[in-house]
């Protein structure tokens, strides 16, 4: 019974919070709230997570990878991101576009079965709004509730964005010349953890869904404007 009411109060709190609105206003005051609508993205949308990342400038593809990775590169990172083993996550815009990704890559060696590796890039119209931290945030939720002790950043030590976020999760940053290890010890999954985990999955899903509902009308509108405007050409011209 006990149990039962703390997994009600966690529900409700994760609700409410979810609620609250993301806005840019809100992230530089502090004032942000704990979650967005962040989804869990399957094999299905490999070719939306290609087109994310072929839209990064030279620059943020650089701060991504840690080379200025070509076209054919991203092709060949994004054929082989294995959704079976791996954890992708994304944030869409209204249109469906992903505008922030992350990859949450758990480690294939048996010695380091509870280790993974995050990595994130966010589009730069999106920038501004913590995307990177709420996905860095959902990431760890996620990796510990699968039993991930420790949680590891690869990044250039140029990347100050990817940098702070590491370090004010407190983890320990080494820097080794143009490059920087973050690594951050995670504590067992926890009722919270597990709840938190299931509220963000239901409430992301529903987002997307009215989104896509709302995508559907609007190509639809398009599509009668346009056969409107053809029977108006028609009957213009049968009368010229």
């Amino acid at each position: 019974m006990v149990e039962a009411k703390t997994l009600l109060k966690a529900s409700l709190e994760a609700s409410r919070a979810l609620l609250r609105p993301l806005t840019p206003g809100a992230v530089r005051s502090g004032r942000a709230p704990a979650m967005v609508p962040i989804r869990a993205i399957g094999v299905q949308h490999r070719e939306r997570i290609l087109h994310h990342l072929l839209a990064l400038d030279e620059r943020d593809r650089y701060l991504r990878f840690g080379y200025p990775a070509t076209d054919e590169q991203i092709r060949r990172y994004t054929d082989g991101l294995n959704f079976e083993r791996d954890e992708i996550f994304g944030i869409y815009n209204r249109r469906l576009d992903l505008i922030a990704v992350a990859h949450l890559a758990f480690s294939v060696d048996p010695l380091f079965k509870s280790c993974a590796e995050f990595g994130v890039s966010v589009l730069q119209r999106a920038r501004g709004r913590g995307y990177g931290a709420r996905l860095f945030d959902r990431a760890v939720v996620h990796a510990r509730n699968q039993g991930v002790t420790m949680l590891f950043i690869h990044a250039l030590s140029e990347n100050m964005a990817m940098l702070k976020i590491a370090r004010k999760a407190g983890a320990r940053v080494e820097r080794d010349g143009s490059e920087s290890e973050a690594y951050l010890k995670l504590p067992a999954a926890t009722l919270d953890t597990r709840v938190t985990e299931l509220v963000e999955e239901q409430f992301a899903e529903l987002d997307y869904q009215v989104k896509s509902q709302a995508k559907q009308f609007r190509d639809f509108l398009a599509g009668l404007q346009e056969v409107r405007q053809g029977v108006r050409e028609g009957r213009h011209k049968a009368g010229t």
